[in-house]
């Protein structure tokens, strides 16, 4: 990780901002949930802001779980910090508003269902610099955008996905959970993050066929890495069944899907967690070349406006569970819902 940031008034406001979205009020019980390898920079502002609107704050602090992985975790969404700890649970689920600055964030953490059940507010701080939150501070009237969104996924059979590159991708929406994320939250028991401007399909098992190109410029970031050369997926019944190329980024990729295997039926690494595209006319495609990996977790691209995401991992709707998880913003896609297109060659329509 970088040196320590010095923290910035701006940025206090930016903080501000975004909890008076998210409803915090005077006196308001909140809390914020770090882990020992959290950014300090976000802990300290979690914590400065909540003071300057007069929340009643405190802090919980966990002690970064031991690797039991084969290979690198990253950008999973699914924290493991809390480990079940029932007083921890406890308090976050007996709180307004909870400020996740863990390293991974608590999207899919297997306590988050007991969390929201206790009507707390989550609000997932990203694991970034602060400047790229201060440049992502979400908007009141983002909200309509993402929820139009919804509506449309919700309202659709069948979304296709196509490409100049050779995409050709369909996914069935019956039976698929439809999610929206807007960048803050006043409805008890529900989660967002920040950055954010996204909409996603968790497709039922066997939903999703057809063929995936990531092209030169299209974003792995569980590599923090911009693809140099095409790649090429084939998807049966949800699972990439082969993965073309000669380039180090199709090596890449099929070393790091094949570590997750630990035997061969073992696939689920291999399949779909989600399905969507972004929504956020402010968040940019080449953000990443401005920051060093440590400084950056990549929330940003999975918004950026007219992006198709692509996800591989987790997906409980399809009852799949692994720590395997690629996410992979593409741009240039068309993107069609019942054959009426939403994004248009990667234009957000």
């Amino acid at each position: 990780m970088s040196n320590p940031q010095r923290i910035e008034a701006k940025w206090i406001d930016s903080f501000c901002e975004v909890f008076r979205l998210c409803g915090v009020q005077l006196g308001d019980a909140c809390a914020v949930l770090s882990e020992t390898q959290s950014r300090p920079a976000l802990v300290s502002l979690s914590e400065l802001a909540l003071a300057r609107l007069g929340a009643r704050w405190f802090h919980v602090v966990l002690p970064t779980p031991r690797q039991t992985a084969p290979v690198p975790v990253r950008s999973t969404g699914a924290s493991d910090a809390i480990g079940q700890l029932g007083p921890v649970v406890a308090a976050l689920a007996g709180s307004v508003l909870v400020v996740d600055c863990t390293v991974e964030g608590l999207q899919h953490a297997a306590e988050l269902p007991a969390i929201l059940k206790g009507g707390a507010r989550v609000l997932v701080v990203s694991n970034e610099h602060p400047e790229i939150l201060e440049r992502t501070v979400p908007r009141a009237e983002d909200e309509a955008a993402v929820r139009n969104a919804m509506r449309q996924l919700k309202a659709s059979r069948a979304m296709r996905v196509t490409s100049p590159a050779g995409s050709d991708l369909t996914v069935a929406l019956s039976g698929a959970r439809i999610g929206g994320v807007w960048g803050f939250t006043t409805k008890p028991g529900s989660l967002t993050h920040w950055p954010a401007g996204l909409v996603l399909a968790f497709p039922a098992a066997g939903s999703v066929n057809g063929t995936l190109v990531l092209a030169p410029g299209d974003v792995n970031l569980t590599f923090k890495r911009y693809l140099s050369d095409a790649v090429t997926l084939r998807i049966v019944d949800d699972h990439v069944t082969e993965i073309e190329g000669r380039s180090l980024d199709a090596e890449l990729m099929r070393g790091y899907f094949a570590a997750w295997a630990s035997d061969p039926h073992d696939r689920a690494a291999y399949a779909v967690s989600h399905v969507g595209w972004g929504l956020n006319r402010r968040a940019r495609w080449d953000a990443m070349t401005f920051y060093d990996k440590a400084d950056f977790n990549g929330t940003e691209l999975r918004a950026f406006a007219g992006n198709f995401l692509y996800s591989t991992g987790a997906n409980e709707v399809a009852g799949r569970h692994t720590l395997g998880h690629f996410d992979l913003p593409m741009r240039g896609c068309t993107v069609t819902l019942d054959g009426a297109a939403v994004v248009d060659n990667g234009d957000l329509l």
